[in-house]
Formats: structure tokens, C-alpha cells, sequence
């Protein structure tokens, strides 16, 4: 089911409003007792604020997640599904509150059916599932390390719309960014993504290979915004939301047009002119952070080769001197987390197969 423009909700408003006027009111008169947290965060480009009319074609209704207590999971979560399916509204904004599904998996309006847009979790359970993570234990740096940016990012993200429980926004506010020296663990991991190919976009052009030369240039404009990304604490979601997400970031006003200009050079030469503008700006922002002395923001030549790099070892090396946990500095140097070593979306997107990964980021 699609809807026209002018008619568009985007999801946390409409999942807000789904909450109060319907969700809330049932629970009220037929829980009254029921302590419960609601909200809508996880997997969902709504949950990000990036859905458009378009995001309407497939598994799109009002919705939202409902945590009970260990206890009231176990003994009542049957008796609030059947007040839900019995008594929330069959149709809700326009939209199918009840609900079976087309063969294109989307929703189709079913007063009758039993599928209605609350889901049911204990806190323990939605946070083991979405991050392979128990809440009620510390966070290591391994943990940090192997949880993708995009799950950190939409659990941050989205709304809390009641926290009766009194255990979502603690955890939120304990996920909100990562710890001091894995943030500069994971700088120094990006910018050595940086020095590793920094001089083979020219090289690859100074051979004919212009091919290769555009392919070096866009994966050193993607390590250059997860840079960003990094200098300004957000997380990085994937890559379908990597570029709308960072032209909210406070540099792309400058920094997203000499990108831009990179990606569209018809040369080599053109292109190490744009990145190199580029890596000089994000030099200046490395020393805008504070963590290191400054640093050289001029591009200079690579060794005897006329080919134009910020030499982005220096900054690996001058972050690494920053980092004082003794934790993070028993991680294995420059492998970063999951997301800057890992390309798959079966892992990135599966928490159980990345945390699979914790032997190797970790220090024992």
C-alpha cells in the first residue's frame, strides 16, 4: 500500500500517535497496574527520520515495540496480544492497525486478524537479540567494537514514548556514543584505512587504469565521510542512509561539494585536486578535536612520487599516543570495529554472526 505525498506521516509520528490514542488507552483500562516502557527504535528507516512516501510499499503500518518485565512477559503477554488483536483499531490514520499480509508483504487492512503492529520484549531479550548484548552487563571495549554503527545508531535514535520501566533511556544514554579511547581507537583505524590507498588513485590513472582510479577515489571518499562521522560523534548508518546522513553532519556544507567534484573528475589529476582539498579539510578538523598536537594540514608528495597524499599515517600514529586504557591499548592495532574491516550486510546486519568476531578484536 502506497499513499500520496500529501498524505504522508512519517513513521515516529505516526507510531507516537498510535501509542497515545490507541496502545495507551487500551493498556489503561485493561492493565491499569501494567508497568511497561514503549517505544519505537531498532531496525526501520523511520526509526532513523529518514522514510519518504516511498518506504510505504512494504511493511509499513502504525507500530511500535512494547517491553514488559521478566514477570509480566511470562504471565501476561498472552492476555495484552488478545486485548490488542480484540480491541485496537482495525484501521488507524489510514492505515491497517489489524492487519494480514499480500503476497508483496504488504499490510492489508484484516479487522479479523490476529497480526497487530505491537510487539512484545523484555528489555533483556530485545537487547541480546538486536546487539548480542546483555544490558544488565558492563560494556568491554570488545562489545563497542563489534556492535554495527548502524544497530548503535537506531537504538539512539527513534522515540521513547513511555519508559515505565524505567530501563530503556539509561540504556540509550549508556549507548549514546562510545567511550573516550575507543573513539580514538577507531580514529586512528580510519585514518590508516586512509593511508593504505591515499597514493593509488593517482597510481592507478598514472597506468591507463582509469577504472581502477575512479574505484580507489570512492572508497577513499566512503573512508573520508566515515571519518567525519567519527570526528563529529555520530554513528555511520549503512550505506543505503550514508550519504543523507552526512549531509546532516556540520561539515558537509563544505566538505559534500569537494566530494562531489572528486566522484566527477574526468581525470586523475582533476580528482587528486578535489581529494586533495578534502583531506586537508579533515586535517583541519582533526586538529579543531584537540586529542593530538596539530598535525601538517597541507597535502605534500608521496615519497619521490609526484603523487599528492595528507600522509594520514601521522595521525594514526598521534592518536595512538593518545590512548591511555590500558584495554584499548591491548586491542590489536588499527583493526577497528566491525564495520570498518568487515563489507558484508549478512554480518553487519545479523548481531549473532558479528559477535562472532570478538576473538578476533580481542586482546586475550
Amino acid at each position: 500500500m502506497m499513499i500520496n505525498q500529501d498524505k504522508f506521516i512519517p513513521g515516529l509520528e505516526l507510531s507516537e500517535r498510535f501509542y497515545q490514542e490507541a496502545v495507551k488507552p487500551i493498556l489503561a483500562a485493561r492493565f491499569p497496574d501494567l508497568a511497561y516502557s514503549a517505544a519505537l527504535i531498532g531496525p526501520g528507516s523511520e526509526v532513523l527520520g529518514f522514510d519518504t512516501p516511498q518506504s510505504t510499499d512494504h511493511d509499513w503500518e502504525p507500530r511500535l515495540l512494547l517491553f514488559l518485565s521478566e514477570a509480566d512477559y511470562a504471565a501476561r503477554r498472552d492476555e495484552i496480544d488478545d486485548a490488542m488483536r480484540r480491541e485496537s483499531p482495525g484501521e488507524f490514520l489510514g492505515w491497517p492497525a489489524r492487519f494480514g499480509r499480500h503476497e508483496d508483504g504488504t499490510a492489508a487492512l484484516d479487522e479479523d486478524a490476529a497480526e497487530h503492529g505491537v510487539r512484545m520484549f523484555t528489555v533483556r531479550d530485545f537487547f541480546t537479540g538486536y546487539l548480542a548484548w546483555d544490558p544488565d552487563l558492563e560494556l568491554r571495549a570488545v562489545d563497542w567494537l563489534t556492535f554495527p554503527e548502524q544497530h548503535l545508531r537506531s537504538i539512539v535514535s527513534g522515540h521513547v514514548f513511555h519508559d515505565g520501566l524505567g530501563q530503556l533511556e539509561p540504556i540509550r544514554a549508556r549507548l549514546r556514543y562510545y567511550p573516550h579511547d575507543v573513539w580514538l581507537y577507531l580514529l586512528a583505524a580510519q585514518w590508516r584505512r586512509i593511508a593504505q590507498e591515499e597514493a593509488f588513485m593517482g597510481r592507478c590513472g598514472q597506468v591507463g587504469d582509469e577504472l581502477g582510479s575512479r574505484l580507489v577515489a570512492a572508497r577513499l571518499v566512503r573512508d573520508l565521510m566515515r571519518l567525519c562521522f567519527l570526528m563529529e560523534r555520530q554513528y555511520a548508518p549503512y550505506i543505503k542512509w550514508l550519504g543523507t546522513a552526512f549531509a546532516q553532519l556540520a561539515c558537509a556544507a563544505h566538505l559534500a561539494p569537494t566530494l562531489m567534484r572528486a566522484l566527477d573528475a574526468d581525470s586523475w589529476q582533476e580528482r587528486e585536486k578535489h581529494l586533495s582539498a578534502a583531506y586537508e579539510s579533515v586535517a583541519r578538523m582533526h586538529n579543531g578535536l584537540g586529542i593530538t598536537e596539530p598535525l601538517p594540514t597541507q597535502v605534500s608528495q608521496y615519497y619521490t612520487r609526484s603523487f599528492l597524499v595528507i600522509h594520514a599515517d601521522r595521525f594514526v600514529d598521534a592518536i595512538r599516543a593518545a590512548i591511555t586504557s590500558e584495554e584499548v591499548l591491548a586491542l590489536p592495532p588499527n583493526v577497528g570495529a566491525v564495520d570498518q574491516f568487515v563489507d558484508s550486510t549478512d554480518v553487519l546486519g545479523d548481531p549473532a554472526q558479528s559477535s562472532r568476531l570478538r576473538p578476533m578484536v580481542s586482546s586475550t
